[in-house]
């Protein structure tokens, strides 16, 4: 049992782009399909697929071929939410990264949080 599905998915990614495989397989759900939507949006992902039906259900993903020290971080955790208000967003090292968010709007971008005039709960950091 995973008490923290979202680092889990990123832990898989994170080590399957140091042992330089080209795709990486996690259980599915709901907020790791917009995580990898907005990953894939902002091309730190090649792409991703959804194989299966019901609990067999999982996601493919499949690496970028320069996957030359992507760091991911994982901010907000079960046993510490981490939320930020509008105001607070920051640039991730001088625009080259992002943090995702999950606001009431769906998961996005610090970017595009910026731009909607909204804050949420920071999940992780991607540079």
């Amino acid at each position: 049992m995973h008490t923290d599905p979202i680092a889990d998915l990123l832990t898989r990614i994170r080590n399957a782009g140091k042992a330089q495989h080209d795709v990486v397989r996690a259980p599915y759900s709901t907020i790791k399909e917009a995580i990898l939507k907005v990953m894939k949006k902002m091309k730190f992902i090649e792409a991703y697929k959804v194989e299966g039906e019901g609990i067999a259900k999982e996601v493919v993903i499949t690496l970028k071929e320069d996957r030359t020290q992507m760091t991911i971080k994982r901010i907000s955790k079960p046993g510490q939410r981490i939320y930020v208000k509008k105001d607070q967003l920051r640039v991730i090292k001088s625009g080259l990264g992002i943090t995702i968010l999950s606001t009431s709007k769906g998961i996005m971008t610090n970017l595009d949080a910026h731009r909607e005039g909204i804050g949420g709960e920071l999940l992780c950091e991607i540079y």
